[in-house]
């Protein structure tokens, strides 16, 4: 399994410190790329085997989002991606949409104890009693931000980190990708103060990419910012 790469595994991002410790480790992580038929150099090839991937790479990733139900939306599939592949989460996302009330806000905040044995009996959504209770808890912390009087939005919230302002990367492989950075970091630590959940660096590097906050195209990707 190749660290990092999104649709091959659990690891959601390449990080030279984890895939460069040996060489006999570094041999099999290039043996995986082959026999995936994955190119660093070339940033949709993660995408390029599967048709819906590739519309998320193309037309999605990395692209700026502001409004709050779709903000939500992102980091509950985010964090339903947790030891799961990105690929897996593509197929099921609509599915995932439907059965959640299109990430309503409002909505996923009142879901109770029936609503739950629902979703769990649903086989087309990622049927994990922790992560749905994680979507119901974060709608409620996301309200409570807002009723708070601290932001008006949740989008607001989200995008202040940066002031308002995209991060363009500029890598030149897909090993130049972290899995986490100071910022997914100090953002993970806030959202768990205001009591979000499945919020960890590592996905939360993930979500920033999701929404558009992290433009980590490589450079020479026809999908990458003209914004330099």
């Amino acid at each position: 399994m190749i660290i990092g790469l999104r649709n091959l595994g659990a690891g959601e991002k390449l990080s030279p410190s984890l895939i460069f410790p040996s060489t006999s480790i570094l041999i099999i992580l290039l043996s995986s790329l082959i026999m995936n038929n994955i190119n660093p150099y070339i940033c949709s090839s993660w995408a390029d085997q599967d048709d819906l991937v590739k519309e998320y790479h193309d037309h999605r990733w990395c692209k700026p989002c502001h409004e709050d139900n779709e903000l939500f939306a992102m980091l509950c599939l985010e964090g339903q991606q947790a030891g799961l592949s990105w690929t897996t989460i593509i197929h099921k996302e609509s599915a995932i949409r439907e059965a959640f009330d299109n990430f309503i806000i409002s909505k996923v905040a009142n879901y109770n104890e029936t609503k739950i044995e629902d979703l769990m009996q649903n086989k087309d959504i990622i049927r994990n009693r922790l992560k749905i209770s994680s979507a119901i808890k974060n709608a409620k912390a996301i309200i409570a931000l807002i009723a708070s009087g601290e932001y008006k939005s949740f989008d607001e919230y989200i995008w202040h980190f940066t002031d308002n302002q995209r991060v363009i990367h500029h890598f030149n492989s897909l090993y130049d990708i972290p899995a986490k950075d100071e910022l997914s970091e100090k953002i993970s630590k806030d959202l768990k103060k205001r009591g979000f959940s499945f919020v960890g660096p590592v996905i939360i590097y993930s979500y920033l990419q999701g929404i558009g906050i992290y433009d980590d195209h490589l450079d020479n990707c026809p999908a990458k910012s003209k914004l330099l």
